[in-house]
């Protein structure tokens, strides 16, 4: 079935249009989530008299430990290089940025919690963060409770779409809901009947797992089973053998670094990916963790991944930060959320988290188009309206703070520890919002 047949069959899809794009490279209460859109070429008399009295601060609160620790590094070289380029450019307010490093550590720690309490206890505008859509939903009263933008580049839980946050959450990684519809396309596309789904237990893996279910069903396919695990378990085998029951004819895995034991285990028990069909997402896509299965098994596994490709260029910037760097999911993501905080803070003039948050929706769209701080910088003192253009794609916040506009990037595997895009697969579209 084509990809177009599905997705307009979908029940959850509503306003999802989505388009074939070939990227070449490049680059729980319901609540109206962020201020009404302004424009980014002059801030609002109230914001115009806003004093600044200190250099505005932003916080992270990104994976160093815990079970999405892979996906550290190139979020932190993404906001490294973004207040990098800012300060460059003379910084925000005529002063530096400044940003202060923090730890997200995962569900099983209090390491969010602490941070993000030390990040406010030092007045920051806004915290970056965290990757896992279960650690937000943990600290997103306190940050916004005390008047501090939630930005994550990570979060993909629908659960953080119309949550109770005082218009200050934000974030560049699109809604599962758009993740499961790509996800439950290709695998149709493919010719998958039937799947099996495994997923962890909590508001990213069951939400995920529930989109791409009524997404491959509503095209015609029948999900065999769908198996919640928990990600703390020191083994996998009875979850396995529930899916093995079932006889599917693909295995959709969603999860963080535990994945690596399930598929370990689906290998055991005789249904891994040189069986059946293996698909994964953005939270165990990963050029290393699978590195030391028999070797080439992992050979033809597709995932999804939100964003456009990292382009050479960016990825060269970023190497700049962190020479260390594998592979570079949600960098542009991180990239994006420090320059759309720092322009949203010269639009505003003010550090004030609110200010900043009514000025986000628009610095993300109708304008003269930028894509980096200096050159939107400068169409604003100008006096020009400008929309920045963001490195993971379009941006242009909703009204509940969610991009209305993104891109959902495929990769295969080549070796067991190698994905590389596919282009003709990444798929561009309006975000579904229920």
């Amino acid at each position: 079935m084509k990809r177009t047949t599905v997705l307009k069959s979908a029940a959850v899809l509503g306003a999802l249009s989505l388009t074939l794009a070939a990227c070449g490279g490049s680059s729980e209460t319901a609540a109206s989530s962020a201020a009404p859109a302004a424009s980014s070429a002059a801030p609002s008399a109230a914001a115009s008299e806003a004093a600044v009295t200190a250099a505005c601060k932003i916080g992270t609160m990104l994976p160093q430990t815990g079970n999405l620790a892979f996906l550290g590094p190139p979020e932190f070289a993404g906001v490294d290089l973004a207040v990098a380029q800012i300060n460059a450019a003379g910084g925000v307010l005529g002063s530096p940025l400044e940003n202060l490093v923090g730890d997200s550590g995962d569900t099983s720690t209090d390491i969010a919690s602490q941070t993000a309490d030390s990040h406010i206890a030092a007045g920051v505008s806004a915290i970056i963060g965290a990757a896992s859509s279960g650690v937000s939903l943990t600290v997103i009263d306190k940050i916004t409770g005390a008047g501090v933008i939630h930005f994550s580049p990570a979060n993909t839980s629908p659960a953080l779409s119309d949550y109770a946050d005082n218009g200050l959450y934000f974030r560049t990684a699109p809604s599962d809901l758009f993740q499961g519809a790509v996800l439950g396309s290709l695998m149709l596309d493919a010719g998958v009947e039937k799947a099996g789904i495994i997923a962890m237990d909590d508001s990213y893996g069951t939400g995920l797992a529930d989109a791409l279910d009524v997404n491959f069903t509503a095209g015609g396919g029948t999900v065999t089973a769908k198996v919640i695990y928990n990600p703390q378990a020191a083994e996998f085998s009875a979850e396995v053998g529930k899916l093995k029951a079932s006889k599917p004819g693909a295995i959709a895995v969603i999860g963080f670094e535990e994945s690596v034991k399930i598929v370990q285990e689906l290998i055991k028990q005789g249904i891994g990916p040189d069986t059946v069909p293996l698909y994964l997402v953005d939270g165990n896509l990963s050029q290393e963790a699978f590195a030391d299965l028999p070797k080439g098994i992992m050979v033809g596994t597709k995932g999804t991944l939100p964003g456009v490709a990292a382009s050479a260029e960016l990825q060269g910037e970023l190497l700049t930060v962190n020479p260390d760097l594998t592979e570079f999911p949600y960098a542009a993501e991180a990239y994006d959320a420090v320059i759309l905080i720092a322009l949203g803070m010269e639009v505003a003039k003010s550090c004030d988290g609110a200010a900043i948050a009514a000025a986000l929706q628009g610095v993300s769209k109708d304008g003269e188009n930028c894509t980096d701080f200096a050159s939107c910088k400068a169409l604003l003192d100008a006096g020009t309206d400008f929309n920045y253009e963001g490195q993971a794609g379009p941006v242009e916040f909703a009204d509940n703070g969610d991009p209305s506009i993104a891109t959902m990037g495929v990769y295969e595997y080549e070796a067991n520890d190698k994905y590389v895009p596919r282009f003709d697969e990444f798929v561009t579209g309006t975000v579904p919002t229920s």
